[in-house]
């Protein structure tokens, strides 16, 4: 390698999965050092994944780091995936001091200050739980006309959306995004989608992306059958999208669509019309109808390490 140039170490892990090539493949960069903000960008554009993430100082003594978020577009204030997999890999490489069974820690992205666990077995990360900014739901979308554009947008018939008597709504624990309800598995997994139109719902009603949902799963197991379309922030399908599940979480206990205690644990499948079979668990914890806490998690494998020369 010639010793002129400057280099970075990375990691590259895939989160919600237990099997390599499934999930939400990421990038972490747990030492970058001094870049420009065109560096950052540079290299995310580079890495091509839907998000590489960038490992600071805190400015926050109580938190074990900061995080930047890029997609190839541009930064994004916060994100599920990229959170979860980046503390897999720090608490891996022993940056973190991993205490059995439970390793809390707080990180800070742009949003804040959050919380986050490492559910730790023999000294191995098994499984890694966030907490989500509480949910905010900021409009249910009504009017047929944009029923009709919605369900274009999607390549289905807006009968598909109306025979499931659950709203169409924006929510967001981070990120807004535009909940859709799906009639049936078939046509979740069957869609056409017209992205140029995606993006224009999206501007419209203010949303990161898409998210449509269906009760029939694929994994008997599953709540919940997903899908997320994100081209605002470049991202045609996401595999896995940890802060759109968060907000889907809290639509399915706010209308009802799964039966709510003080704590109800949710299963997501997603991923699986694009060959990378995820899944999400969702934990919404609530006190007299009131939405308290949304927490989601899961598994995240290491696939690949080295250096980017620039």
């Amino acid at each position: 390698m010639d010793s002129s140039k400057n280099w970075l170490q990375f990691y590259q892990v895939d989160v919600f999965t237990s099997e390599p090539f499934g999930g939400n493949p990421l990038a972490v960069f747990p030492s970058p050092g001094e870049l420009s903000e065109r560096e950052f960008q540079q290299i995310a554009r580079e890495m091509n994944l839907s998000e590489t993430v960038f490992v600071l100082p805190p400015s926050d003594s109580k938190a074990a780091a900061k995080v930047r978020i890029f997609t190839p577009l541009q930064e994004i204030p916060f994100a599920g995936h990229p959170i979860l997999g980046t503390f897999y890999v720090l608490g891996t490489l022993k940056h973190l001091a991993l205490q059995e069974p439970v390793t809390k820690v707080f990180y800070e992205c742009t949003l804040g200050l959050y919380a986050l666990d490492l559910i730790v077995l023999k000294g191995q990360i098994e499984q890694v739980i966030m907490s989500q900014p509480s949910p905010q739901f900021i409009d249910v979308i009504t009017q047929a006309e944009a029923i009709y554009d919605i369900a274009k947008a999607l390549g289905i018939h807006r009968s598909l959306i109306a025979d499931t008597l659950f709203p169409v709504e924006l929510v967001s624990t981070g990120l807004p995004v535009l909940i859709v309800p799906i009639r049936s598995l078939t046509a979740a997994k069957s869609m056409e989608v017209d992205h140029s139109e995606v993006l224009e719902i999206c501007a419209r009603f203010g949303a990161n992306g898409i998210m449509i949902f269906t009760t029939m799963t694929v994994e008997e197991s599953a709540t919940v059958h997903t899908r997320m379309f994100a081209d605002p922030i470049g991202i045609s399908e996401d595999p896995a999208t940890g802060s759109a599940s968060g907000a889907l979480g809290a639509y399915l206990v706010k209308n009802g669509v799964v039966e709510v205690g003080p704590t109800t644990e949710v299963v997501m499948e997603q991923g699986y019309e694009i060959d990378r079979p995820s899944r999400i668990l969702v934990q919404i914890f609530s006190d007299d109808d009131v939405i308290k806490e949304i927490k989601v998690g899961g598994q995240v494998v290491m696939v690949a390490e080295g250096k980017m020369v620039y």
